[in-house]
């Protein structure tokens, strides 16, 4: 039986079992053994997973075609393997508020979202083990001052350590994809909770990254209004701010907007 990859799902199955088998060997259970793999497709890293002893794998397909083969190849996962789209899954309800790794060959056209989704469950997600498209992979893991330095990067800084593990060229797949992949790892930091109002935050930064090009001070007026008071990164540019002074300026907008 064979699988056959989908456009419109923004499959690539890896052909490559040494790179899979990273994948897997990069996923700790030192935080929880449970472990959602998201789009499993034809089980390649699956079979891995399985393998660990130390791991507890649950799966969640959109594929049809991908559940019937798993169910066939992989049957020791049919109890855990559910047919249903990962990013409307309410992740609290499924497992009873129990903490999961979430890890994947994340489908391209999705990668980002799966990083949002993420972001929502960050209480229960302590580690997450993705191969994504490069580019995605360099945004997220860009220090300040980076041209890749975006909206994800600050927001998944804020609450993981983010580690680029590795590069995987096109030609490992099936079929190969327009461009470079990469693996990254992240665990969950100390930062339960930003020293700031986290909604304002968000606000923020995505109203600073809309207009990267400018300086914060007219990004900021775009979004808030006008200040009567001026900030001195008022005349930087959002991708030179790290997370800590954007929280700094987060609260500096909730006091002299609120004045």
């Amino acid at each position: 039986m064979k699988v056959r990859p989908k456009k419109h799902l923004g499959q690539h199955f890896l052909t490559d079992l040494s790179i899979a088998k990273r994948i897997s060997d990069a996923v700790t259970s030192d935080l929880t053994t449970t472990t959602l793999e998201v789009g499993p497709g034809t089980g390649v890293l699956t079979q891995f997973l399985l393998e660990r002893e130390d791991l507890k794998i649950h799966a969640v397909e959109l594929d049809v075609e991908s559940i019937i083969y798993l169910k066939k190849y992989y049957p020791q996962l049919t109890p855990t393997l559910m047919d249903a789209d990962f990013l409307t899954l309410n992740l609290e309800n499924l497992f009873n508020g129990e903490l999961i790794n979430v890890v994947g060959n994340f489908p391209y056209n999705i990668s980002s979202q799966i990083y949002f989704k993420i972001l929502e469950n960050k209480d229960l997600v302590p580690q997450s083990v993705g191969m994504l498209q490069k580019e995605v992979a360099m945004r997220i893991s860009s220090p300040p001052g980076s041209k890749n330095y975006g909206i994800l990067s600050v927001l998944l800084q804020a609450y993981y350590n983010i580690e680029y593990l590795f590069t995987v060229e096109p030609e490992v797949f099936n079929p190969p994809p327009k461009v470079k992949s990469a693996v990254v790892r992240l665990t969950r930091n100390s930062c339960k909770k930003l020293d700031c109002d986290e909604v304002l935050f968000k606000k923020l930064i995505k109203g600073t990254f809309l207009h990267r090009r400018k300086m914060i001070r007219n990004s900021i007026t775009t979004t808030f209004g006008q200040f009567e008071e001026t900030h001195e990164f008022f005349t930087l540019r959002p991708e030179q701010l790290s997370v800590e002074q954007f929280v700094e300026l987060t609260n500096w907008v909730e006091k002299h907007r609120q004045e």
